[in-house]
C-alpha cells in the first residue's frame, strides 16, 4: 500500500548511493546475496535474543534490497537478478518469524501463522505476475521492476515496518503476528478477487 509514496521518497538518494557503489564494481547480485546473508545473521541474533544487533541487521539488508535493484538498472538489469532479488527477499521475510518460534515456545503458533500468512501474499504476488507477463503485462507498467509488480494492503514497506516492530518490541511478537498475518490474508484475498476482474476473459 505504502511502497510507491515510499519508493518516490527514497528514490533518488539511493540511485545516487546505488551509483557509487557501481563505480566501486560491487554488481547487483553481489548486493543481493550480501543482504540476504545479513538478513540471516539478523535470524540467528534473535534466536539468541540479540534484538539491538538483529534491528541493525535486517535495516542493512532493506538497504542493500533498495540498492541492488539501482545497481542492476545501471549494468542492465538481468532475469537472474531479478529471480535472485524476489526468491531470497521470500527466504528471509519467512526466516524472521521462524526465527522468532525457535526464540521461544510461546511463538511457535504465531510465527507458524505468519508464515502461512506470507504464503497467502506471497504465491498470489507471484502468480499474478506470472499470469500478468503472459498477458504482455510489462515491468514498466507497475515501476522498475524486473516482473509486473501488483499493489496490496500489505507489500514490502509495510513488511519491513513489522521486522523492525518485532525487534524493538519483541515481547510483543505475538500481538504483531496475529495482526499482520490477518491483514496478509485480507491482501490475498483483495488479489484473487482483482485477478478474478482481470483474467476472467483471455
Amino acid at each position: 500500500m505504502l511502497d510507491i509514496r515510499i519508493r518516490k521518497l527514497i528514490d533518488p538518494t539511493l540511485e545516487r548511493v546505488g551509483l557509487t557503489v557501481h563505480r566501486c564494481g560491487v554488481t547487483a547480485n553481489q548486493l543481493t546475496w550480501a543482504g540476504f546473508l545479513f538478513g540471516l545473521a539478523g535470524g540467528l541474533c534473535i534466536v539468541q535474543g540479540w534484538f539491538p544487533a538483529a534491528l541493525a541487521l535486517i535495516a542493512l539488508n532493506r538497504l542493500c534490497d533498495g540498492l541492488d535493484g539501482c545497481v542492476a538498472r545501471l549494468a542492465e538489469a538481468s532475469d537472474l537478478g531479478g529471480f535472485l532479488d524476489i526468491a531470497l527477499d521470500m527466504i528471509f521475510y519467512a526466516s524472521i518469524p521462524f526465527a522468532f518460534a525457535l526464540r521461544a515456545s510461546e511463538n511457535q503458533l504465531p510465527a507458524a501463522f505468519l508464515i502461512y500468512s506470507f504464503m497467502g501474499t506471497g504465491s498470489s504476488f507471484l502468480a499474478f505476475a506470472v499470469i500478468a507477463a503472459k498477458r504482455g503485462q510489462l515491468a514498466a507498467d507497475s515501476g522498475k521492476k524486473s516482473f509486473f509488480y501488483s499493489t496490496g494492503l500489505i507489500e514490502g514497506t509495510e513488511t519491513t515496518v513489522l521486522l523492525f516492530l518485532v525487534c524493538l518490541v519483541p515481547h510483543y511478537f505475538s500481538i504483531l503476528a496475529w495482526t499482520f498475518g490477518g491483514l496478509c490474508w485480507i491482501t490475498t484475498a483483495m488479489r484473487i478477487g482483482v485477478a478474478h476482474g482481470t483474467f476472467r476473459t483471455g
